[in-house]
């Protein structure tokens, strides 16, 4: 019997993956579930590029506005939703398209990997709360140096969680494939396009979003009780905001910061996807 086929559109930010999804869907009868881990979260839209209802144009969209952004969404949440949700399209006798830019959701589903349940440890969190980022990760070194060797030495909450878990296992266990055979049939499209134009549609994406309202996103979000320690953990826009809406930066300054961040995490997500010899990439004509 022939496996199910499970799309997938990846790509660096500004790259049209949305549309192209969009565009797949109409065409085989599919439904559009996002790989994007700020995505997630409620009122996180135009910082993150979401996605409109009228740039849908009707195509059902899964795994959006799924998390509050006040609490941490793991990728072992993701993993649970979007395997339940495929089930559901293919179900509807429709083909699911996964679509997004963070590699690690991607890996999590293709590969059927096998998340440790390790709880969270409130009395540990509060004492690593007031290390800071370089502390965690020497910390983390001394614990796990393999995992210190592939984590993101920026983000404290990912710090704070390796350390959880190495100290409750051990050491953070290397991430294991699911022994149950694989479902269906996964095909990657990769969007590629040359750097100086896609430095050029950062900027253009990101100037379009701020007169869009971007800055009274981040007020609203904050006036709603998200702080700006939060704003800053989950990243890029709302990080660059944080620190503008504090008066520590000035608008000039989050611009011109933000677009040379962006431009750095397109780099390393490429870097990801690149390591990925199934990927077919196309590069669109316009």
């Amino acid at each position: 019997m022939e496996k199910p086929t499970v799309i997938i559109i990846l790509g660096q930010t500004s790259t049209g993956k949305s549309d192209l999804a969009v565009e797949i869907a109409k065409k085989i009868n599919g439904e559009i579930i996002s790989a994007d881990s700020r995505q997630v979260y409620k009122g996180l839209n135009l910082g993150t590029g979401k996605i409109t209802k009228k740039e849908m144009c009707g195509i059902p969209h899964y795994l959006l506005d799924v998390a509050n952004p006040k609490k941490v969404f793991t990728v072992a949440q993701y993993k649970k939703l979007a395997d339940e949700n495929i089930k559901k399209i293919i179900s509807h006798g429709k083909t699911p398209i996964i679509c997004g830019g963070t590699g690690f959701y991607i890996d999590a589903v293709v590969k059927n990997i096998n998340f440790p349940e390790v709880p969270p440890n409130k009395k540990l969190r509060k004492v690593l709360e007031k290390k800071n980022i370089t502390e965690l990760f020497q910390m983390l070194k001394k614990l796990d140096n393999s995992r210190a060797k592939n984590i993101d030495k920026n983000n404290k909450v990912r710090l704070i969680r390796a350390i959880e878990i190495a100290k409750t296992l051990g050491k953070v266990p290397k991430l294991s494939k699911s022994s149950k055979k694989q479902e269906y049939e996964f095909v990657k499209i990769g969007i590629s396009i040359p750097y100086d134009i896609l430095k050029e549609r950062i900027n253009k994406r990101l100037s379009k979003r701020i007169s869009s309202g971007m800055i009274k996103e981040g007020e609203n979000l904050h006036k709603n009780g998200l702080s700006f320690k939060r704003m800053n953990e989950l990243g890029l826009e709302y990080r660059y905001l944080s620190l503008y809406l504090q008066g520590k930066i000035t608008k000039k300054e989050m611009i011109e910061k933000l677009n040379s961040e962006i431009y750095k995490y397109a780099k390393r997500q490429m870097t990801w996807f690149k390591k990925d010899k199934d990927v077919i990439w196309i590069t669109p004509k316009k």
